[in-house]
């Protein structure tokens, strides 16, 4: 199949070459899949506001499509990409951009939360070779067109995101990882098994971390210095996060209880976070190791 796509693509390719526009349209069981040879000029990707980005259980029970979302199943198998596939809604421009597993993606989106339909339009894809087999790339744009439906669940910390067909069968399933819990104050109560604050023992009371997850920042007190830089979900890898352009004032520290340097090396490798109950997070590596624990408090000052 994927060998008529080019064929018909370098067909497209030569007409464009004389000034004809040229579209390649599959069909398969009265399922179009419109793939043009080359993403207009004016098609430029999709980048949603922050807030675009992020959910809350509110929202889910009212149906609201929006923000990023890692495609983890197809047609009742597990989606496949050379590189990970996903599609970023962005609600108030009412387009898509995303990646099928191969080609980056551009279209137009639309849904009722009132009957929980939805509709894809104008989805366009660049022309990228792709494997021959064992990436579902083509059953992921085919499954776009022919959704007309949807719904939403929350288990535990992910949010999944389920269209289904005129049938209701599930053609696509996705996941959108909700770290909205990590919002907020928190003590560093220890660094790997280094206990900094605990009950009889704050070593660093100033040692704190506040973190925005909205916007994406996360700004502190190492013990010492000032620290500033960027919180980042990345929904190419599931449950993954990165603190990320870590930044600190440079004044000098005692050397007594400093453990400044332990924790931006904890900080750098963090890949996930993990709630132990409302008011004590954990991260951990990419071992899935714990290298930091995190207590909740109202106290702000730096």
């Amino acid at each position: 199949m994927k060998n008529n796509i080019r064929l018909l693509g370098s067909v497209c390719a030569a007409l464009l070459m004389v000034g004809t526009s040229c579209s390649l349209i599959q069909k398969k069981e009265n399922t179009a899949q419109v793939m043009p040879v080359e993403i207009p000029k004016d098609r430029k990707p999709v980048v949603p506001a922050r807030a675009s980005a992020t959910y809350t259980p509110q929202e889910i029970k009212q149906g609201v499509v929006k923000g990023d979302w890692a495609i983890e199943e197809v047609d009742g198998k597990k989606a496949v990409g050379e590189t990970a596939p996903y599609i970023k809604f962005e609600p108030v421009q009412k387009r898509i951009y995303g990646n099928d597993g191969c080609n980056t993606l551009n279209g137009s989106y639309k849904y009722s939360a009132a009957d929980r339909s939805i509709s894809f339009s104008q989805l366009i894809t660049t022309m990228k070779a792709c494997a021959e087999t064992g990436i579902t790339d083509t059953e992921i744009n085919m499954a776009l067109n022919a959704a007309t439906n949807y719904r939403l669940e929350e288990k535990g910390q992910q949010y999944w995101l389920y269209l289904t067909d005129a049938t209701g069968k599930t053609v696509l399933a996705l996941m959108h990882q909700n770290f909205d819990f990590l919002n907020g104050t928190w003590l560093v109560q220890s660094i790997k098994e280094r206990k900094i604050n605990v009950k009889g023992a704050m070593l660093v009371p100033d040692m704190k971390l506040v973190i925005d997850v909205p916007e994406g920042k996360v700004h502190g007190n190492t013990g010492c210095n000032i620290l500033n830089g960027d919180f980042t979900i990345d929904m190419d890898r599931p449950n993954s996060i990165s603190f990320e352009n870590m930044a600190t004032t440079r004044m000098a520290c005692p050397e007594e209880n400093n453990f400044e340097t332990e924790l931006l090396v904890a900080l750098e490798e963090a890949t996930t976070a993990h709630p132990v109950n409302a008011n004590t997070v954990e991260l951990l590596n990419s071992q899935k190791e714990v290298i930091m624990t995190l207590v909740r408090t109202t106290d702000t000052n730096d």
